[in-house]
């Protein structure tokens, strides 16, 4: 795709704003491979897909030919983004922040290319800068331009603290294009004021500012909230294929059209296909298995994919057990509190409203009796809708 407009295309799609399209047009045109920056810090030891929505545009700058910064903030991470947050963020330990990530590199490359993918950590250059180097770069912005942030604005306007290391989180961000002399950054929507920090003080040091692609925030399964563990609607991408493909069945036909445009590397064309066919009768199921697959894939293999389905179907078209759940030994109690204890609801309540409703079943069948009781003994297949499942010895 050496055609300008062409690679535009690609690094647009999907994308919720560019700065300054003008000024990446005219670094395209060099032909020179572009150094592409991305960072993440390692909050978590697990990446969801929810982050790959980063890592796959990453992909696409890759496959035009451009060089990747994949930025692991060991550095800050010990500061803690305040991005989005309403109160000051725990900084991590040292030990945390090197397993996580060691968990980091193994799972990127699964999606990146290792020629062209070079891992940073930021430590390398903030460590040798010292006490009176970050005091130079802290007097390069001022509290009042930190307090345009959304996130610092308000907590300021409602009498909630502000610590001076959360300042600077965006200064050391910025500093991190200058040490690595980006030419494009790529974050989150939420990171826009971080990215545009990186500009300002490109041009401080004399470097060409680079340009910013924003990526929107991706959806978790439940099509509302932004995808996160604490919320428990998120595809973890080191998750067994099944759990992977079992979550992605269960999303929206509408939402199925948005993890496409953010998670497939299939290209538009061919999403726009799938489109016509299901305008023409075609079961849109059959178009989320194709996403599912692709996903299963990419983490796993080609044979997990075809035995994710396999699977899926078993169980959902024709009701069978799967033969993997976790196995618990429980004592005896009514089958609400078996459910609540066993994880497959969150309270008895709900678990009482999943009978009611007629969403639980035992070793198969539907189950109406709130009190029913089993022998101690007794091993049963606890099962809540269509995926939580749960083999129980009543102790």
């Amino acid at each position: 795709m050496n055609d300008i407009e062409s690679q535009l295309e690609l690094i647009k799609r999907g994308a919720d704003e560019l700065l300054i399209e003008a000024d990446l047009r005219e670094r395209l045109k060099t032909g020179r491979p572009l150094r592409i920056k991305a960072g993440f810090d390692p909050t978590a030891p697990d990446l969801h897909l929810g982050h790959t929505v980063l890592i796959n545009k990453l992909r696409h700058f890759q496959d035009l030919g451009h060089q990747v910064l994949f930025l692991i903030g060991d550095f800050t991470a010990m500061i803690g983004d305040p991005t989005g947050k309403n109160a000051t963020r725990p900084p991590l330990s040292k030990e945390q922040i090197v397993e996580n990530a060691r968990t980091y590199q193994q799972q990127v490359f699964k999606i990146l290319d290792p020629a062209r993918t070079e891992i940073c950590f930021n430590s390398t250059w903030f460590e040798p800068l010292g006490a009176a180097g970050m005091i130079k770069l802290a007097a390069l912005h001022t509290v009042a331009r930190m307090l345009e942030r959304d996130d610092f604005s308000k907590r300021y306007a409602g009498n909630q603290p502000i610590a001076i290391h959360e300042f600077l989180y965006p200064l050391c961000q910025g500093y991190d294009s200058v040490a690595m002399k980006s030419d494009v950054e790529l974050g989150g929507t939420d990171q826009k004021f971080n990215l545009l920090v990186g500009r300002e003080l490109q041009k401080h040091y004399g470097q060409a500012p680079q340009c910013v692609l924003m990526m929107p925030l991706l959806e978790g399964l439940d099509g509302v909230n932004k995808m996160s563990k604490s919320l428990g609607n998120y595809v973890g991408i080191a998750e067994s294929p099944k759990e992977i493909f079992g979550k992605l069945m269960s999303v929206s036909d509408e939402l199925m059209w948005r993890y496409y445009e953010l998670l497939s590397f299939r290209d538009t064309s061919e999403v726009l296909g799938f489109k016509q066919e299901i305008a023409e009768g075609r079961n849109p199921r059959d178009i989320k298995v194709l996403l599912a697959q692709e996903i299963v894939e990419r983490f796993h293999s080609r044979k997990a994919a075809v035995d994710a389905l396999a699977d899926f179907e078993a169980r959902f078209q024709r009701g069978a057990i799967p033969d993997e759940m976790p196995e618990l030994s429980l004592p005896i109690a009514p089958v609400a509190q078996l459910l609540k204890q066993a994880g497959l609801v969150s309270s008895t309540s709900e678990a009482m409203r999943m009978i009611e409703a007629g969403g639980v079943r035992v070793n198969g069948e539907k189950i109406s009796d709130k009190t029913l009781v089993f022998a101690v003994g007794e091993v049963v297949v606890l099962q809540v809708g269509k995926r939580k499942f749960a083999r129980v010895t009543v102790a």
